[in-house]
């Protein structure tokens, strides 16, 4: 039977979330493939709990990380065109260029989704928090979006600061995806100065449209590497997560998001731990999947329906042993994940140890594999 369901409301992040200096220069600007490496050729810190050993290599070596019985939970969510430029008409009669970000599809009347305005610029954008409801926001080929109301998933910390998220009702000649594959592009921030195609934010196995935002932890991952962890004995089971966007990350707890997990994907979880195998999660978001759907039993249970599970190291992780994951900003939420899993002094040397080493952040940089 499958269950639908949210599991557990957010807790509050740590009060003193992991925070460090990270300068620009250790910033992936553009893809890998514009540094002249392949997608698997970007670099991986392997840490592991129990010793707080460190290796060092590159991402074409990670099957050399993982052994038969093992298995490796995939994000097969994949990324839409979700930044529109548009043009806002404000209250006050003014007209003004913007971006609106697509970040989370609800369900009713006029197709509303979670959406966030920002202000446009040459290399980017940045929050636009003065929008006001009822407020029109023309989208190219024809659409509309009005803004209906903040968007605060059962929280109260709109105020002065102003607005970040909103629910929007989109009026568009076809529907949302197809509109977005027609007339959107990328979301982009301004550490990413040059647009770059779809493809470039696709990892090799997404097959279902809807995250705002690439699933960062798997891109590395190749189909000639899946072909080549099978024939090691290692298990593939894939899951969904649709991401919104990331510009709430740092110090900011995430909003629901939209998953499910499969029967045959729960019982590869299950079967793994039961037997003594190894559970790895490509990304925050699988675990932030798996976790939703695990029992107080250990038992992960074939689930659906929206989650706004925050981990926090006083709740804990069940359901999985290992972690690969891109390199999250100072302060970040999904830090506060990595500590649940690891430990503060291991994810405080861990990157003590990669800002040492010159590693690359964000989407387009490397990667961290963490073992017990």
């Amino acid at each position: 039977m499958t269950v639908v369901a949210v599991r557990e409301s957010a807790p509050t992040i740590l009060s003193r979330p992991i925070d460090f200096e990270l300068p620009d220069e250790l910033i992936a600007h553009e893809p890998p493939e514009a540094r002249g490496l392949t997608r698997d050729g970007v670099r991986l810190m392997v840490s592991r709990i129990s010793s707080n050993a460190v290796a060092h290599t590159r991402f074409s070596h990670f099957p050399d990380f993982l052994k038969r019985g093992d298995v490796l939970v995939i994000n097969t969510s994949k990324t839409i065109n979700a930044a529109f430029e548009a043009t806002r008409e404000a209250h006050d009669g003014s007209i003004s260029d913007v971006m609106l970000h697509l970040s989370t599809r609800l369900f009713g009347r006029g197709e509303p989704w979670v959406v966030e305005m920002r202000h446009r610029s040459a290399t980017g954008t940045r929050p636009l928090l003065d929008a006001q409801p009822d407020e029109i926001i023309r989208l190219p080929g024809g659409g509309t979006a009005r803004l209906v109301a903040p968007y605060t998933a059962g929280r109260k910390e709109f105020g002065s600061g102003g607005v970040r998220l909103w629910i929007a009702e989109l009026w568009l000649p076809e529907s949302a995806l197809d509109y977005a594959q027609h007339y959107g592009s990328p979301i982009r921030y301004s550490y990413v100065p040059q647009s770059w195609p779809l493809e470039y934010y696709q990892t090799v196995f997404a097959d279902e449209p809807g995250s705002a935002e690439m699933p960062s932890a798997g891109r590395a991952v190749t189909s000639e590497m899946l072909q080549e962890l099978g024939r090691k004995g290692v298990r593939i089971a894939p899951l969904v997560l649709h991401t919104g966007v990331s510009s709430l990350e740092t110090d900011e707890s995430p909003y629901p998001e939209r998953y499910h997990i499969s029967y045959p994907t729960a019982l590869a979880v299950n079967s793994a731990r039961r037997l003594g195998g190894r559970v790895i999660a490509v990304g925050t978001t699988v675990v932030r999947a798996l976790e939703t759907a695990v029992g107080d039993d250990g038992y992960v249970r074939a689930s659906g329906g929206w989650t706004d599970l925050v981990i926090t190291p006083d709740r804990g992780i069940r359901s999985v042993d290992g972690l690969l994951t891109g390199l999250h900003g100072p302060k970040a939420s999904h830090l506060a994940m990595l500590e649940a899993l690891a430990g503060r002094d291991h994810v405080s040397r861990a990157y003590e140890e990669m800002l040492n080493q010159r590693y690359l952040w964000h989407e387009f940089g490397d990667l961290h594999l963490i073992l017990p």
